[in-house]
């Protein structure tokens, strides 16, 4: 199974008088790219996090948002520091006499002071809080994780139409390349018995010239690669797993292939057709960006 690098995953965890929310939002990146919010006390927990997520995701750009609610009866502390309070008022009223100015400071102006009033939290019971954590995160993973597969599915599906186009492209070319050559043929003997009013002119002169233009047109290579690339790709996409970069890399050579057929076409009809495959591909490469 592929996966896309879209998708979001959320769970809600509660035991007891304590819920954890985790939520988790992916966008297609080039590595992976991990952003987590969280309470401040939890940071304890992050490079255990990091470890874990990587069992589910291999690429893309992550935002995580972690949320603790704890409704037990153990409230948190607000401290208020008077010494600090006094030597911050003591400077003010400095201030204000040294430069003139009127007015006293006021408890808003207090709030602001720092280290005035400080919250503190209470300590987290680490043990009883990281198997919850892991359950939300895993929950939250596994869904993130199922969402990206059924989106996966859908641009496999999609991709795999766009490649047999591809293929039908190809075959067409291939199919053009001998008669080209022929009509080549016939258009030069034409010619050359024209300007030279005779027509018992050597065959073997006439063979020689086709066969110098059939070398300088020649795309047997490239189509023989082209081929190749389809299949591969093809057997990728039924491997499964993380192939966006094997992927983009194939998409790439194939583009390699078509610009050399187009810089050989003498044919408009090739022509055409190396450009509708040109297009194909890139479209093609558009979409695997996607892709895990």
């Amino acid at each position: 199974m592929i996966r896309s690098m879209t998708g979001f995953g959320k769970s809600e965890i509660e035991r007891g008088l304590k819920r954890i929310t985790v939520e988790i939002k992916s966008v297609n990146n080039r590595y992976l790219d991990v952003s987590m919010k969280m309470p401040k006390s939890f940071n304890q927990f992050e490079g255990y996090l990091r470890s874990l997520l990587k069992n589910y995701v291999e690429r893309g750009k992550l935002d995580i948002f972690i949320y603790y609610e704890d409704y037990s009866d153990v409230e948190d502390s607000l401290l208020y520091n008077e010494d600090l309070a006094k030597k911050y008022i003591e400077y003010i009223d400095k201030m204000c006499d040294k430069f003139d100015i009127d007015g006293e400071p006021t408890i808003g102006d207090m709030l602001r002071c720092q280290d005035v009033f400080v919250m503190r939290h209470n300590s987290l019971n680490e043990e009883e809080l990281k198997p919850l954590l892991k359950e939300a995160m895993e929950e939250a993973l596994k869904m993130l994780v199922n969402a990206r597969s059924i989106e996966g599915e859908n641009l496999k599906e999609d991709l795999l139409s766009k490649v047999n186009d591809l293929s039908k492209h190809v075959d067409f070319i291939e199919s053009k390349g001998p008669l080209i050559i022929e009509e080549y043929k016939n258009k030069l003997t034409l010619k050359v018995k024209d300007m030279l009013e005779d027509s018992n002119i050597e065959d073997s002169r006439i063979a020689m010239e086709v066969t110098l233009f059939a070398d300088k047109i020649a795309i047997d290579e490239e189509i023989v690669r082209l081929k190749s690339h389809v299949d591969t790709m093809k057997k990728v996409f039924e491997e499964g797993g993380s192939i966006g970069r094997k992927l983009d890399f194939i998409t790439q050579e194939m583009n390699r292939e078509a610009n050399t057929i187009l810089s050989k076409s003498t044919d408009i009809d090739i022509t055409n057709v190396g450009i509708e495959l040109k297009t194909l591909i890139e479209k093609i490469r558009e979409q695997i960006q996607n892709l895990e």
